[in-house]
């Protein structure tokens, strides 16, 4: 069994390598080839070139590195159509993905996509592209099968690998001890994305806000998890130059442990919103993009939410303060950061309410994701 499959930026990376390994348990014989990064790697990818050239989100950024994207899903179509894999699965990254999808699916290549584009919330009319590009959608939250249903959109709930990775309770004495930091005083959060670009972007105003918040809270340390060696250095040299006296440590690829750790977090509106959810951190999210993707959008009328941290969404109270573009400043953050930490009885109610949507969350997800795979296969003959 071979299997092409493609993830674009590191959570994509840990969400296939979970099915990567849920396949082989299945089918110990199965070979995939690809683009992934180190996690798809230890499961056996023979990647095609580095995650990291896919890695570009929003309306403007994309436009910018658009030929080279192009060159590159080319590249892909023409690989697989001249080498046709079993099956291809797509990992989020909706722009590049769903392209690769409908190109192979017209060659008769089974094609799946892993989590659902935020049709519900935005751009809605990317669903009947959905349609015809993906035979199988595997939705990592409850409320989208339906969703997608009433579109015509074959999809399958496998729920999110993450929350069963995570425990109910965390421990943050032992999350302290783990990243070497004081067991007594406040610890902050810090994750300001997982891009370049969005560090790039939201760094600045995040080390700031927290250099302002270590001026009114004695004692507080500061941890920031990063995602890869490029974003790491990139975090390292803007917090020289932006929050020069934080007692800051940086923790490659710990995001677990530094959630656990704090007692509140500040982070940049994605998938670390969910992970402090499953940490059970109260949070400020913040956001910034390219200012003409931003006025394309609002001025589109493309997004369709009132909010956008999937922590808000997945609990269905705004519980987390959400400030972003304009609103995502260092004044504004520190603020909504200081009420947190001052405030220990809020923080227990949301703590509870996260507890409470967390377990309402677990599930076999790469087990499911893995039967679905095979079923479509089946089916397929």
């Amino acid at each position: 069994m071979r299997v092409g499959i493609v993830a674009a930026e590191p959570s994509g990376d840990q969400l296939a390598a979970g099915l990567m390994a849920a396949l082989r348990e299945r089918r110990p014989s199965v070979r995939f080839e690809g683009v992934g990064g180190a996690r798809m790697a230890e499961q056996g990818l023979q990647s095609r070139f580095p995650m990291e050239r896919l890695s570009v989100m929003g309306l403007v950024e994309v436009l910018r590195h658009l030929p080279e994207l192009l060159v590159l899903r080319r590249g892909l179509v023409r690989h697989w159509l001249e080498n046709p894999p079993d099956l291809f699965i797509g990992i989020d990254a909706p722009d590049f993905n769903l392209g690769l999808e409908t190109a192979l699916r017209a060659r008769g290549i089974p094609t799946v996509h892993y989590v659902s584009p935020t049709v519900w919330a935005w751009r809605e009319g990317r669903v009947k592209k959905l349609r015809r590009t993906a035979e199988l959608v595997l939705c990592i939250f409850p409320f989208e099968p339906e969703f997608l249903a009433r579109h015509g959109v074959e999809a399958r709930y496998v729920g999110h690998p993450l929350a069963a990775d995570y425990p109910l309770e965390p421990d943050r004495a032992a999350a302290r001890r783990a990243l070497k930091l004081p067991e007594a005083g406040p610890v902050l959060a810090l994750l300001p994305g997982s891009r370049l670009g969005e560090v790039k972007r939201i760094a600045p105003p995040f080390l700031e806000a927290a250099a302002r918040l270590s001026g009114t809270l004695p004692g507080l340390r500061v941890v920031t998890p990063t995602a890869t060696g490029a974003t790491e250095a990139r975090f390292r040299e803007l917090a020289r130059r932006h929050a020069p006296g934080l007692a800051l440590s940086v923790h490659p690829r710990r995001t677990a442990e530094a959630l656990t750790a704090a007692d509140v977090a500040l982070v940049a509106s994605g998938t670390a919103t969910f992970e402090a959810l499953l940490c059970k951190r109260p949070m400020v999210v913040g956001y910034r993009m390219h200012p003409l993707t931003y006025h394309l959008i609002t001025g589109l009328g493309l997004l369709k939410t009132e909010r956008v941290a999937m922590a808000n969404l997945l609990s269905g109270q705004p519980l987390a303060p959400e400030l972003l573009q304009g609103a995502c400043e260092p004044e504004r953050l520190a603020s909504e950061l200081e009420v947190l930490f001052r405030d220990g009885a809020r923080r227990a109610e949301i703590e509870a309410a996260y507890a409470e949507t967390h377990r309402r969350l677990r599930t076999e997800t790469n087990a499911l994701a893995a039967d679905a795979v095979l079923d479509l296969l089946e089916e397929r003959g």
